[in-house]
């Protein structure tokens, strides 16, 4: 192992007691001024489980000969292989107790041997004032120690040249495996006092005795009568006064004043700048919420917050959140809830059986079992036809609860307008989210009212949309014999009717076109973000009689007229 010569920088006091207590130093140990010292240590494939932990126990010993503190000295440690891992920055600890923890938790990245790529992450991350590493103006001398046992998979000498043109300080210990001519390219002259060869890792404790034996000329900081209000920092045969975080040398060098950053007018707060020592924060006025960059406000956004229950729309103002109606509707006095204006009570609407108010317009409904005719008013009861018919309900989180309950509604109104029964239309239903839950299969219920009762007793799933996996469902269950579809020697139309509000999130084509080729006629319903293009791949030819669209939840009904006319097939078409 190489002799080490006392180091001209004041580093070298700084260490140490390697091996925890095995190793003692003779004589008094000379204090220092602050340092910023970080291990660049070498993780790779080649170094095995019991060196590492070697290594590691040789850093613990290391840290208990340190001054550690944020005015002495701070330590970091990085570990390299194939890649660069911080294990902790200067800034990280004060204590060496957090220090050896974080040492004793380290985990070897065992992969290659890229010093080069260490030395350069030290170099523009570990040692930058934004990791805890004093600015250069304070003269905080920067010191790398590299420990490696084995030769570099990338170039070293020109980003170890930069390293040190930028005033770091490399010290190169090679064990066992390690190449010297590498060695010697990273470190710092003279090179007789900065590389090292350890023949194993159970001698690499002897490093540390190396580092002793530093000069111990006068400390004119301890020998007090300097006059530094804050902190004062030796050299040898002199010293320099400092200030502790958020302070500033008054004109006499030696006294200290706290730094106003809000004076200065830089600060860039938006509304009130706070100073504290050497730092600053931005606030906001009342009503307002500072943003990422911690400098601008914007308005609190109270409806954001989920919790102001409106049923409609949510407008925030300074005060919190306030609830407003869509057109057609009035505020009941919970301040909440919306009721539309019953205009079946003011007009003549002429509906044959019952009428309902909808906003700004009406409609009309008629009584189980029959169909609302062309003119929007009469009634009459689906044609005789038979047909099994599959109803496909997206209940994906997107949907959300109340909107469920809608679509449950617009499922029974379909159902109002079918000849339900054994012998004539029957009806299963599939929920589908990031799973295919079959709610009641074809064969399940006879009656309109049956269906309507299961109908409302369905619970929502939330989650994801896989439509795709709701098609392959429908294909290859819903119109089984087993489920209640009936036989296809008896040509009962079988009809797929899928309602989506969003974007499915896997593939559709494969299960949509299967559907068509297994003679099922496919209907896709539409509402908010549905994709107008998955629509159109759902539905059978011609797109414009089995695709229907609706902008929102509240207008669905608006397509029960071109369901009506396309689901209840003619009797021509089941002789």
């Amino acid at each position: 192992m190489r002799s080490l010569l006392c180091s001209p920088l004041p580093m070298l006091l700084l260490l140490l007691q390697p091996w925890e207590s095995q190793l003692q130093f003779a004589g008094p140990r000379c204090r220092t001024g602050p340092l910023d010292l970080v291990f660049v240590i070498d993780s790779s494939r080649s170094v095995r489980p019991f060196e590492f932990e070697t290594m590691r126990q040789f850093l613990v010993g290391l840290l208990r000969g340190l001054d550690v503190g944020p005015n002495a000295t701070r330590v970091g440690v990085i570990q390299y292989s194939s890649q660069v891992q911080s294990v902790f920055r200067l800034g990280a600890f004060s204590r060496r107790e957090d220090m050896e923890r974080a040492i004793r938790a380290l985990v070897p990245l065992a992969q290659g041997t890229m010093t080069g790529l260490a030395i350069q992450y030290a170099m523009n991350v570990a040692f930058s004032v934004a990791e805890g590493a004093r600015p250069p103006e304070a003269r905080v001398p920067r010191i790398a120690v590299i420990v490696t046992d084995g030769r570099p998979q990338d170039r070293v000498a020109e980003v170890a040249a930069q390293a040190r043109a930028r005033g770091i300080e490399i010290y190169a210990v090679g064990v066992q495996r390690a190449d010297v001519g590498s060695l010697r390219a990273m470190a710092s002259p003279p090179l007789d006092e900065h590389v090292f060869l350890v023949e194993s890792f159970d001698l690499i404790q002897e490093f540390g005795l190396q580092f002793q034996g530093r000069l111990c000329g006068k400390d004119l900081c301890v020998e007090g009568g300097h006059g530094c209000q804050h902190q004062c920092v030796s050299a040898p045969g002199t010293f320099h006064c400092a200030c502790n975080p958020g302070y500033q040398l008054a004109a006499d060098n030696k006294s200290c004043l706290a730094i106003d950053l809000c004076a200065e007018g830089t600060h860039g707060c938006e509304h009130h700048c706070i100073s504290s020592p050497g730092s600053y924060s931005c606030r906001c006025r009342a009503g307002f919420v500072l943003q990422q960059d911690q400098r601008s406000c914007r308005a609190i956004d109270h409806c954001s917050f989920g919790n102001h229950s409106c049923q409609h729309e949510c407008v925030s103002t300074f005060r919190g959140p306030r609830c407003h109606c869509r057109e057609g509707h009035d505020l009941l006095p919970d301040g909440r809830s919306c009721q539309a204006r019953d205009l079946c009570n003011g007009v003549d609407h002429g509906c044959e059986f019952q009428c309902v108010s909808e906003g700004l317009s009406y409609r009309c409904l008629c009584p189980e079992g029959q169909q609302l005719q062309a003119d929007g008013k009469s009634c009459n009861r689906c044609r005789e036809g038979h047909v099994d018919l599959v109803l496909l309900v997206d209940g994906s989180k997107s949907v959300r609860p109340q909107n469920f309950e809608l679509v449950k509604r617009f499922v029974n109104q379909i159902v109002d307008f079918l000849d339900v029964s054994p012998e004539g239309t029957r009806v299963g239903l599939v929920q589908f989210s990031s799973r295919v839950r079959t709610e009641f299969p074809l064969g399940r219920y006879g009656t309109a009212a049956e269906v309507k009762q299961a109908v409302l007793a369905v619970e929502y799933m939330e989650r994801g949309t896989m439509t795709g996996l709701a098609l392959r469902h429908m294909v290859e269950h819903s119109f089984s014999e087993a489920q209640g579809a009936r036989p296809r020697a008896l040509n009962v139309p079988r009809v797929g009717l899928v309602f989506t509000d969003g974007r499915s999130q896997d593939d559709i084509s494969v299960w949509a076109a299967r559907a068509k080729e297994e003679g099922i006629v496919m209907y896709a319903v539409g509402v908010g973000k549905a994709v107008e293009e998955e629509l159109r791949q759902i539905a059978s030819e011609p797109a414009e009689l089995h695709v229907s669209y609706s902008p929102d939840f509240g207008s669905m009904t608006h397509l029960l007229e071109n369901l009506r006319g396309s689901i209840c097939p003619d009797k021509e078409t089941q002789a």
